[in-house]
């Protein structure tokens, strides 16, 4: 397991998110990992050092000229002491402290003082996120060499107000943690890998577009896997309501043609798993306005147009990868249908799968696939996304080094 025997320090600062960092510390716990917790005043006024430290079992660190604690400098023992440094939540104002070098309290004090990976998981209200100044401290730290996991969308707790600024939920800093810990080999270190994930929507009027009901969890997970495995992926994503993938740089579109401009922008690359189930078409010329129902009118004609298909532009790519990877959604004549796709799309490999409705493999959490290529025919068992994704990437890495 990635955090037997592991030393976390956890850095817990003064947001309404404080009350997450409880859920946090018992996750780390259960999973093998040791917790150090160090308290900022601010966290104080949220969650007591009595249940932090209960939880922990460990002693709470709160003040950088504690008699007690610093008698030994203690504040440099907690810095190199452990094997990463988390921050959760890590307030705007922390954030600033860590970007311009201030250390006026313990937890700075430890985070300008420590050797070790630092990995912050930012909460704060969306305009305070999306300030000029956060913005600037954020590129800061980024290029300094701390690592991030989200801030998310939703709603504020303290304000009523929803954005992104909503600190990540404790598994998903968990899995943001274990990318970090994680010493296992990596086959794909040096690799750059481009994914493709979920649906496209293809606007009809401000209001209504075509869609399909992908839930983007198959295209997540393996951009994820291929991450885990050390490849530098680049994910390119349509609309989904799913956490971006930990280690992974993901760039957000809504259009067909917009994930294709943005896989084209991202190569070179040795990887393109096509995993999007890209709209087929688009209305041709979309509305300004909502498209009004008057009484006694006819229904309204929608002309399509045919998108881009982004499988068939990389495969034949004058820059295309070592390895292109589509996916073949099918509800009939599966196997045939994906020999066909391979030879048409210029692709090394198929995932294809029976989308049927009565699989509930669309938006589920689970898939069966078919890995086809010139070699034939490979049946994998019915397994979770996840799993599916890191026998993928498994997969993948095998045949790179085979050449």
């Amino acid at each position: 397991m990635v955090f037997s025997g592991k030393r976390i320090l956890l850095i817990i600062s003064g947001g309404i998110a404080a009350y997450k960092s409880l859920d946090l510390i018992r996750r780390l716990r259960e999973r093998g990992a040791s917790v150090r917790p160090v308290m900022t005043s601010g966290a104080q006024e949220f969650v007591t050092p009595l249940a932090v430290g209960a939880l922990s079992a460990d002693h709470v660190f709160t003040d950088l000229f504690s008699r007690q604690d610093e008698q030994d400098v203690g504040h440099i023992r907690l810095a190199r002491d452990c094997d990463l440094v988390l921050v959760a939540p890590a307030t705007a104002d922390l954030m600033a402290k860590m970007a311009n070098g201030l250390a006026d309290d313990l937890a700075s004090t430890v985070l300008l003082a420590t050797d070790k990976p630092v990995l912050i998981a930012p909460a704060m209200n969306p305009h305070m996120w999306n300030h000029a100044a956060t913005k600037r401290n954020v590129a800061t730290l980024r290029a300094d060499g701390i690592r991030f996991v989200g801030p998310m969308a939703g709603e504020m707790a303290e304000s009523r107000e929803a954005g992104v600024g909503r600190m990540a939920e404790p598994l998903e800093i968990v899995a943001a943690a274990e990318v970090l810990l994680d010493t296992s080999p990596k086959p794909l270190a040096g690799r750059k890998a481009i994914v493709t994930s979920g649906p496209t929507h293809e606007p009809i009027d401000p209001v209504r577009y075509i869609a399909n009901r992908s839930s983007g969890r198959q295209g997540h997970a393996i951009a994820a896997a291929l991450a885990r495995l050390g490849a530098d992926v680049t994910l390119v994503s349509g609309p989904v309501t799913i956490a971006d993938p930990t280690g992974v740089r993901t760039i957000h579109v809504e259009r067909a043609e917009e994930m294709r401009d943005a896989v084209l922008t991202a190569l070179p690359a040795d990887i393109a798993v096509m995993v999007a189930a890209v709209a087929d078409w688009r209305v041709a010329s979309a509305s300004d306005q909502k498209i009004k129902k008057h009484p006694g009118e006819s229904i309204p004609t929608l002309a399509l147009t045919e998108n881009p298909d982004i499988l068939k532009t990389i495969g034949h790519h004058t820059m295309r990868p070592k390895l292109v990877i589509g996916f073949a959604a099918e509800t009939q004549d599966v196997d045939s249908n994906a020999k066909a796709k391979l030879e048409r799309k210029g692709a090394d490999m198929i995932v294809a799968n029976d989308v049927s409705p009565s699989t509930g493999i669309m938006g589920g959490a689970r898939n069966r696939v078919k890995i086809v290529s010139r070699g034939g025919i490979e049946q994998w068992p019915d397994m979770a996304k996840d799993d599916v994704a890191a026998k993928l990437a498994e997969l993948i890495a095998v045949r790179l080094r085979q050449g």
